[in-house]
């Protein structure tokens, strides 16, 4: 099942990397209000009612959103605050690891009432 959703996690954020790269643009052919056509990555197709008019009906809207071109982080170029962060953040990762030599003694200063009789032995009972 861990390895399943290792996997699953893996696949996600391979394709996260992959949208955030990439440079999308939409096409979009507007006819008469409606539209008519989108495409990503192409021009879109007309309707075939663009005819030489002074007034055309049709219109074009494309838009485009431009992906990451540099994946590669400088660490020159972190400001105070975020190497501050970084910093802490490494050092509370690894105390999460960091084990305890001497395990810690709540009752180090409690003395035990003294035994007068065996209460245990006195009480028990035994079949046959």
């Amino acid at each position: 099942m861990k390895q399943f959703f290792h996997q699953i996690v893996s696949s996600f954020m391979a394709l996260l990397v992959l949208a955030s790269t990439v440079s999308w643009t939409v096409d979009k052919h507007i006819c008469m209000g409606r539209v008519m056509d989108i495409s990503f990555f192409a021009h879109a197709d007309d309707c075939g009612m663009d005819m030489d008019m002074e007034k055309s009906c049709c219109d074009d809207e494309s838009f485009t959103v431009q992906g990451q071109d540099d994946l590669k982080i400088s660490f020159e170029k972190f400001d105070l605050d975020q190497q501050v962060f970084l910093v802490s953040f490494v050092q509370t990762y690894f105390q999460l690891f960091k084990t305890d030599s001497e395990e810690p003694h709540a009752f180090n200063e409690y003395n035990p009432p003294p035994l007068i009789r065996d209460v245990q032995v006195l009480d028990q009972t035994f079949r046959i």
